[in-house]
């Protein structure tokens, strides 16, 4: 009898064993179909789901490319690896080969217009009639010019996110998708490098006694005007950048019906650029992004308050200087001028990276690059512009990563150190963590990567027609500065 139960056992054993066996080479087999993003082995919507709650599809670090070495980095390394967490809700990835226009949520028609308006600027010269390089190789394409220039290379990066959307070998998203017929698409795409032209080419050089700056855009007024594409709607589904705020300057109201991609509202009459039409697309950062493995906690982070830069403004500007007098001698606050020269820009990421809340002051315009280097050092941005407008501000509250002070309230002695210095720890790092999580929508790639600056300004241009979450983000910017003031 006291077999009996040895010998009963022996079957339910093998049967359990394999069921184990069975239920682990069935997962092995879903691991290995989500390795292939591109193939349709998975429905759709179950596959949506997968990807939107995965933390990551890759094993290295975030790796952004410095402001002297975007291609040659390119050249030599893959495709930067980006943390893929989706808060959008959609097919973040197009795996290997082109887009498949219906799995796009924008479909963008890009004028061939000459190199002279786009990649000539760059010194690129195609071969015989070639228009456009090959950005499937990355040794044809042509390096942006480093310093300065780069914080309003906007037009650049969504101009090759274009050309790769029908490049077969490139990897990237498949929010916006470049269509061949005009009449298919949602919008029409000017690639006119308007900041780079603005930049390097406003003034009349040798005899000349009108900049090709102005010449361009002479040309691309009349170009433009003598489309059908733009005669049928009167140009209202066209999308220009004119990131700088003095690019485009002689071609801005004659355009004016267009969207516009822009740093903010600053310099352009409220006639000719709206926040229901157009579009605020973020600087491209200067100093290199602080890994999130790497980024200092509260304890590390000595400096309480930081500011370097332009001091003496004009205009809305003249708070720096206000602001400097009262803080200059102030402990744990750096308030310094400060320049890209004598390795500036590796300076300021030291300072901000080493800082617990990174100043955002309005300057010639209410917006500036310092923002987004202080995102890109996770320092929590404290923001002190009235007529500020922030990039994706419909789909992300700033108030969960930045404080929002009235220029008013910020020159009043003592109130900007007594409220940072109230912020505890805790706040702070609940902050910090969210800066960690949101990084990513502000860096600008080549190939471009699910919800990276790239991706997000597609999907912002496609969000055009709602923009009740904006006006909700908007009027709550204050509200959390307040409750903290309170809490004290």
């Amino acid at each position: 009898m006291a077999s009996m139960p040895e010998k009963s056992m022996l079957p339910s054993r093998f049967l359990s064993c394999l069921i184990a066996i069975s239920m682990f080479l069935l997962l092995l087999s879903s691991l290995s179909l989500l390795q292939f993003c591109g193939n349709s082995y998975i429905n759709s919507s179950v596959f949506r789901f997968i990807l939107v709650n995965t933390s990551s599809f890759c094993s290295k670090s975030d790796h952004i490319l410095s402001e002297t070495s975007i291609i040659q980095e390119l050249r030599t390394q893959k495709a930067p690896c980006v943390n893929s967490t989706n808060r959008v809700g959609r097919l973040p990835h197009a795996g290997q080969g082109s887009c498949d226009s219906s799995r796009a949520i924008l479909k963008v028609y890009m004028y061939d217009l000459p190199p002279e308006f786009h990649f000539g600027l760059l010194n690129w010269r195609g071969i015989g009639k070639k228009v456009w390089p090959d950005v499937s190789n990355l040794n044809e394409v042509p390096a942006y010019p480093g310093g300065l220039n780069l914080q309003h290379s906007i037009e650049y990066w969504l101009t090759l996110d274009l050309l790769s959307s029908n490049t077969p070998n490139v990897d990237r998203p498949c929010t916006a998708i470049r269509v061949q017929n005009s009449t298919e698409a949602d919008i029409i795409f000017v690639p006119f490098f308007a900041s780079l032209s603005y930049n390097r080419h406003s003034k009349p050089r040798g005899e000349a006694k009108v900049s090709l700056n102005k010449i361009l855009q002479d040309k691309l007024v009349d170009f433009l005007k003598s489309r059908e594409e733009w005669k049928r709607n009167d140009g209202k589904d066209h999308l220009i950048i004119a990131h700088h705020p003095n690019s485009l300057l002689t071609a801005r109201k004659k355009l004016s019906s267009a969207r516009f991609v822009l740093a903010d509202f600053g310099r352009y009459p409220p006639q000719i650029a709206y926040l229901d039409k157009d579009i605020i697309a973020p600087y491209k950062h200067m100093v290199r992004t602080v890994p999130s493995a790497d980024s200092p906690p509260f304890e590390q982070r000595p400096t309480l308050m930081y500011f370097q830069g332009a001091i003496y403004r004009k205009a809305g500007g003249i708070i720096r200087q206000e602001l400097f007098y009262l803080l200059k001698d102030e402990k744990e606050v750096h308030f310094t001028f400060g320049t890209v020269q004598s390795n500036g820009i590796r300076q300021a990421g030291h300072g901000m990276a080493s800082s617990k809340f990174c100043l955002n002051i309005a300057g010639d315009t209410p917006s500036s690059n310092r923002l987004f280097d202080a995102i890109a050092s996770h320092c929590v941005p404290v923001i002190i512009s009235d007529d500020i407008e922030l990039p994706f501000e419909d789909f992300l509250d700033y108030s969960e990563f930045c404080i929002f002070v009235r220029a008013s309230e910020a020159v009043k002695n003592g109130y900007l150190l007594n409220l940072l210095r109230g912020i505890k720890r805790e706040k702070w790092t609940e902050m910090w963590e969210r800066l960690k999580e949101i990084t990513k929508h502000y860096e600008y790639q080549y190939p471009s990567r699910p919800n990276d600056a790239v991706d997000m300004i597609w999907q912002a241009v496609s969000r055009k027609i709602s923009n009740s979450q904006l006006n909700v983000h908007r009027k709550t910017r204050y509200q959390r500065t307040d409750m903290l003031l309170k809490a004290e």
